[in-house]
């Protein structure tokens, strides 16, 4: 079995079909190291999916909602499991998630998810917070309402890459690395060029994030923008004055999200979701780091934690993200049925992609469980405009977008053109936010 992309939906796939089938024979090709993209430098919450129940629920029902975000959580536990069972020292914590809200104008998004908790009876997994409640987890001058998931943890995204990569080796796993996968054909075996090599096996699975864009058949089924994130010097006498001691990773409630967390050592890392889209499939540039929208980044940090005004930033970084126009993610087969595929994680995947890795080593090994029955696998499909109009209309998106929420976070109304052209993507059903 041949995977292409060694991130963590490429990883946990080959663990999950090596501990269902231990004499099988399972290749991971990766073009630089494994989890050195999004994998390896994301924002290190482990979240479930309870958060996209009521996306959930509007597109698939009550019933496959719930399967999909209980799975999900399963799969926040399972992540720390698997490192206490394989002695990875991830910096795993289970403390939970908080979204909150920075405006008026959106103090109804963190009550969607604790709304449809309430109606399809699981109010316990999405928690309504007040303005006082936030302030005791943690104080901003800009924190409203919010909502908290208990069924979360925080990770180091880096050392959980590093830990799984090794436990496959040590496994007999094969891997590849600065391989990058080339050219696929289907025929009485699967064909995939790599680095100066080939290879051949009965199923394939394509787990490359972004790079996806690139493949015909997927390359109106996903865009692909940019997220970076700073981090500070180790300031405990700030997190102490702030209150934010319990380890909650948390986020806003903007479009372009703002999310931050702890570390174990006392430093703060605060990430954007406000990077450019990337042209086609060209992932390289200001994709991957911007250091205009790293300097953006700093300003929102210091904004919404006054109290770092003057204290270090010790590094920055960014990188391209996939985005499925749902943002839920999305698995399927191409049409010879023994190539599958994942993308679309849109910037929560470190929690979705060990529920994803299993059901992909199902679809995989040909055999049809609980997993391959849920409602993200084959989702009726919502594809985005083509080139040159996806990148076009994603920059004056994203534009309007960012102007909107600099406007609500002043007080003013915006003007009709912005709210316009900020609602495009729903009437056309693309989802935007959380």
């Amino acid at each position: 079995m041949a995977i292409v992309g060694g991130g963590y939906t490429g990883m946990w796939t080959a663990w999950f079909v090596s501990a269902a089938e231990p004499n099988a024979r399972v290749v991971v090709l990766e073009a630089e190291r494994c989890g050195a993209g999004p994998s390896g430098r994301n924002g290190g919450f482990v979240n479930s999916m309870w958060i996209s129940l009521p996306t959930l629920h509007k597109r698939f029902g009550a019933g496959a909602a719930l399967a999909v975000a209980r799975a999900s959580e399963g799969a926040v536990d399972g992540i720390g499991e698997w490192c206490t069972e394989h002695g990875i020292d991830a910096w795993y914590r289970r403390d939970g998630y908080l979204q909150v809200s920075t405006t008026p104008l959106h103090d109804d998004a963190p009550r969607t998810a604790v709304d449809a908790a309430a109606e399809l009876g699981v109010a316990g997994v999405c928690v309504a917070q007040s303005a006082e409640e936030v302030s005791e987890r943690c104080a901003s001058p800009l924190f409203r309402g919010g909502a908290y998931y208990p069924a979360a943890a925080t990770v180091q995204p880096a050392r959980l890459a590093q830990g799984l990569r090794e436990r496959l080796i040590e496994r007999g796993v094969l891997i590849f690395e600065c391989s990058e996968a080339r050219r696929l054909r289907s025929g009485s075996f699967i064909e995939i060029e790599a680095g100066s090599g080939l290879v051949r096996a009965r199923s394939a699975v394509l787990a490359a994030g972004g790079r996806l864009a690139a493949h015909a058949p997927l390359r109106r089924r996903l865009t692909v923008t940019s997220s970076h994130m700073v981090i500070t010097e180790p300031v405990p006498d700030v997190l102490e004055e702030i209150g934010w001691n319990g380890g909650e990773c948390i986020t806003d409630s903007r479009a372009a999200v703002q999310y931050f967390r702890t570390t174990p050592d006392g430093r703060i890392a605060f990430g954007w979701g406000g990077g450019r889209v990337a042209r086609g499939a060209r992932l390289n540039g200001r994709a991957e780091v911007d250091a205009r929208v790293a300097s953006e980044v700093e300003r929102r940090l210091v904004r919404t934690f006054p109290a770092l005004r003057g204290r270090r930033i010790e590094h920055a970084w960014g990188g391209p993200i996939d985005v499925s126009p749902t943002h839920l993610p999305v698995i399927g087969s191409l049409t010879s049925d023994r190539v599958h595929y994942a993308f679309g994680y849109t910037g929560n995947g470190v929690g979705p992609s060990h529920l994803v890795g299993r059901i992909l080593a199902s679809m995989a090994l040909d055999r049809r469980d609980e997993h391959t029955r849920l409602a993200l696998v084959e989702p009726p499909p919502v594809r985005v405009p083509p080139e040159p109009f996806r990148y076009a209309g994603g920059t004056i998106i994203r534009a309007a977008l960012l102007r909107r929420e600099r406007m609500e976070e002043e007080g003013r109304r915006p003007d009709p053109l912005t709210r316009f052209v900020a609602g495009v993507p729903e009437r056309i059903g693309i989802h935007i936010g959380r």
